[in-house]
């Protein structure tokens, strides 16, 4: 296959080959080597116009009727799990499958699950006060509260858009105030001079 990856433009980037799809979907399940539902799949694949939803959907049912890829239910949820076949055809035939576009959905999928472990580790809330709304910010791991911050916003507006802010990347919304923690120092008024 020639290598076309140098003429593929972002506004360009999306597949609509079946085949390709199916190789480009066993290889990111092999790559992120972790449990994923249908949904989240569908969301990963066709969230930047990547894959489009209906061929994306063709080739799942492809995979799924030549058993290629199997679904199996973990506590009451069901999960996509690659069998050992596909495995080793992600391996084998991941160069006639475009890098970009490989790049692309393991970007996707990387994002996906930054963004639902924040959901899950992060919770904002809206609190509307006499004057003006507060924007509460949860930040716990593993059972334990790391932060619990409000924040006070003139109106609802602009309570939800510090709260999306905030949710853009938590990690480093938490960094920033230890940081500032850390390094505030006392107030020491400089004197003045006077004649």
């Amino acid at each position: 296959m020639a290598n076309l990856e140098k003429y593929i433009s972002s506004g360009m980037m999306n597949l609509t080959d079946t085949y390709a799809i199916k190789i480009l979907v066993c290889y990111f399940l092999k790559q992120i080597n972790r449990p994923i539902t249908p949904e989240q799949l569908i969301e990963i694949a066709t969230e930047d116009g990547l894959i489009n939803y209906f061929i994306f959907t063709e080739a799942i049912n492809q995979l799924l009727e030549a058993k290629t890829l199997i679904l199996e239910e973990r506590d009451g949820e069901q999960y996509y799990v690659l069998t050992e076949m596909a495995r080793i055809g992600a391996d084998d035939f991941k160069t006639m499958v475009p890098r970009a576009f490989r790049e692309k959905i393991l970007t996707s999928g990387l994002k996906f699950f930054a963004r639902l472990k924040n959901e899950n580790d992060v919770k904002i809330s809206y609190t509307e006060q006499q004057k003006g709304w507060s924007v509460n910010v949860l930040c716990t791991e593993g059972g334990l509260t790391l932060m619990d911050l409000k924040l006070y916003a003139p109106d609802r507006e602009q309570a939800e858009i510090l709260g999306e802010k905030i949710m853009l990347n938590p990690v480093d919304f938490y960094g920033k105030v230890l940081d500032y923690a850390l390094e505030n120092e006392e107030y020491n008024p400089e004197p003045i001079d006077v004649e």
